[in-house]
């Protein structure tokens, strides 16, 4: 009995599809979701120098082989694909799939002859079908003769000129904004595995992003606000990603863990103490600071007092080493900024006197510099930069320039090295923060760095890539028209450009990426969608009460019972009457006589009689003058034994007289 119900059952359930009576969700595809964050048309690209970045679809045709020039042009199956929009996008069109069938001639129309059933293959396809015996060289041949490719595209072997369009694979064809600040963005950190960003603003908050865990509205988990009112002015992580530092416009610098905890804040020194060597800590504010690439408990920070200190985060208490710069004349001169090199063995320094010096880490060091460039720069330094093999540091100053200072190796160290000039300049690069710094590629063939928004520029802020070898200008990518771009990083793991930009009302983290060859972080929080509302996401508000509250903090209390007992009470609660407007009815006088009973009495004996509105003021005024000058009863009898005459005051003013 139990086999027969069991067949009944699978016969009945196989007249229904297997997703019956689930709901399933609608996926919208990747495509269309990248779709909508490609990058319009930036109109900051230079005239002559093209964005070297490949769409979608752009880049596999540079590895397409030239073919030769034929009569017949290859034609394709189906609509064109869209013409990739901006400076950005350098190749014009794409064929995707078998070719489109060839269009017939005028000659075909003149013959008269009707087409019945499928086009004819063209004449490439068919010379290809009689000969599939034939070599593989053969075959190559008549592609390159008909001009029609089959199959896959062939890498072939990048010759010389192509080798720079693959150094050139510039991340832009898409991008996304990470908002939320109210004002311009001066710090940025990602860390090394590229899950999780750090924005710091001039609106004295750092706001944590976390790409595997956020959706396509691009929101900060955690908001932190590390010093009340002192902006953010750097943001470092560890080499373990697990705590970072951050800087402020205030003398002490702060530790946070990996999740925004307060992990500890290093001391403040003595500001009475001229010494800065005898002090425990920064006296003025901080300029910046970076975390040892290499180990996890050494940090750097560099202050507007005029030195630089190495600390330990195990001793908040004080630093392990403080160096002060060479200076022209005696005096307090801030740091404006610092930096490590890649190994950790040396120390570079950006002076406020527009000089760069650099400290190598060796037994026996002090605060004499080891390299000394003097008069490096006109301005203020906002950013010194190592490359990792140490040949090439770069500074970037308020000055609008970027100079690339020197290109040593530094193997022979205690030799006080002086350099007068730069090898390369960059100029005509706006610069109004003191944060602006410099980035190099994953492969460190380019460098980039942003420039600060002009009223009487219209290019706004973009960021400039650089040829590392022939240190040239490669490309410029329009950020935005109305923020100045400050902080950038290309991240080596992901692939992905980072550029921080903003104004004095707005700020946010543009992330450049391109589908092709970008990896995770921009690409995953887009395609999460963000999660619907149902009716369990529903709660209520707490409603909290604290009876044995001060009187100033405790609530009022409520009214509720008072007004139903009021209500319930008939005499509280009735209506009064409303005041009567003609005569009375009911037991009621009416209010045309007067108001009141006894005035309404007294009207009716005739001992009330209103004559006042009848009668002139002025004549029942002097009605009683006889009567009182006959008999007078306050005033005269006073004077009536001293002064029997009345004597009136002479006026002095001649307008009176007259």
């Amino acid at each position: 009995m139990e086999e027969e119900e069991a067949e009944i059952y699978d016969g009945v359930r196989a007249q229904f599809p297997l997703t019956f009576g689930k709901q399933s969700k609608s996926q919208t595809p990747l495509e269309q979701i990248h779709n909508t964050t490609i990058r319009k048309a930036p109109p900051t690209s230079a005239a002559n120098t093209e964005t070297q970045s490949s769409s979608s679809k752009a880049w596999p045709d540079s590895l397409r082989p030239t073919p030769k020039s034929s009569s017949n042009p290859t034609p394709s199956l189906g609509p064109p694909p869209p013409r990739p929009t901006g400076s950005n996008s350098f190749v014009a069109h794409v064929s995707i799939g078998p070719p489109r069938p060839q269009a017939r001639g005028v000659d075909d129309e003149d013959d008269g002859e009707v087409m019945v059933g499928p086009p004819r293959p063209p004449p490439g396809l068919a010379a290809a079908a009689a000969d599939d015996d034939d070599g593989d060289e053969e075959e190559e041949e008549e592609e390159e003769e008909d001009g029609v490719m089959i199959g896959p595209l062939r890498p072939p072997e990048p010759a010389d000129s192509d080798e720079e369009d693959f150094l050139y694979r510039i991340p832009t064809s898409n991008e996304i904004v990470l908002g939320g600040h109210s004002k311009v963005v001066s710090a940025l950190a990602v860390d090394h595995t590229g899950s999780r960003v750090l924005s710091g603003s001039y609106d004295y908050t750092v706001r944590m992003y976390d790409f595997q865990g956020m959706n396509s509205r691009l929101q900060s988990f955690r908001q932190l606000e590390p010093s009340e009112g002192h902006q953010v002015r750097n943001l470092s992580w560890s080499p373990s990603a697990d705590r970072f530092l951050c800087v402020t416009g205030s003398a002490q610098a702060k530790i946070f863990d990996r999740d925004g905890l307060t992990l500890g804040e290093f001391v403040k020194g003595d500001m009475y103490i001229r010494d800065l060597k005898n002090t425990k800590g920064h006296i003025s504010g901080l300029t910046c600071g970076e975390w040892h690439p290499q180990a996890k408990e050494t940090i750097l920070t560099s202050s507007e007092d005029g030195s630089l200190r190495i600390w330990d985060v195990n001793d908040f208490k004080s630093q392990k080493q403080v160096i002060k710069p060479k200076l022209a004349r005696p005096g307090r001169v801030p740091v404006t900024t610092c930096a490590w090199d890649r190994e950790g063995k040396r120390i570079a320094g950006g002076i406020g006197d527009g000089s760069i010096q650099i400290w190598s880490l060796k037994p026996g060091w002090g605060s004499r510099p080891d390299v000394f460039v003097g008069k490096g720069h006109s301005d203020d330094i906002t950013c010194l930069k190592f490359s990792s093999d140490g040949q090439i540091l770069l500074s970037r100053s308020s000055d609008c320039s970027l100079k690339v200072v020197m290109k040593h190796s530094f193997r022979e160290f205690g030799i006080l090295r002086q350099m007068k000039e730069a090898l390369k300049v960059f100029e005509n690069l706006p610069n109004n923060y003191a944060q602006t710094n410099i980035a190099f590629s994953p492969d460190e063939q380019l460098f980039l760095t942003g420039t600060s928004f002009e009223r009487e520029s219209k290019t706004g802020g973009v960021l400039c890539f650089y040829n590392r070898a022939k240190l040239e200008l490669v490309s410029r990518v329009g950020i935005s028209l109305t923020s100045s771009v400050v902080q950038c990083a290309w991240h080596p793991k992901l692939n992905q450009i980072f550029a921080t930009a903003g104004d004095k009302s707005q700020g946010g983290t543009h992330v450049l990426y391109d589908p092709t060859f970008s990896e995770r972080g921009a690409l995953v929080c887009v395609a999460s969608a963000p999660r619907k509302k149902s009716l369990d996401d529903f709660e209520v508000q707490p409603v909290i009460h604290n009876p044995h509250a001060l009187p100033l903090f405790r609530d009022q209390p409520s009214r509720k019972r008072q007004r139903e007992k009021t209500l319930k009470d008939p005499l509280k609660s009735h209506k009064p009457e409303l005041p009567m407007t003609g005569p009375g009815f009911g037991g009621r006088v009416g209010a045309s006589k007067g108001s009141l009973l006894t005035q309404y009495l007294l009207k009716q004996g005739g001992m009330i009689k209103e004559t006042w509105m009848e009668e002139d003021p002025r004549e029942a005024i002097l009605k009683y003058a006889d009567a009182a000058e006959k008999d007078p009863k306050y005033i005269a009898p006073a004077y009536a034994q001293t002064q029997p005459d009345p004597v009136f005051a002479k006026s002095d003013s001649e307008d009176e007289e007259k």
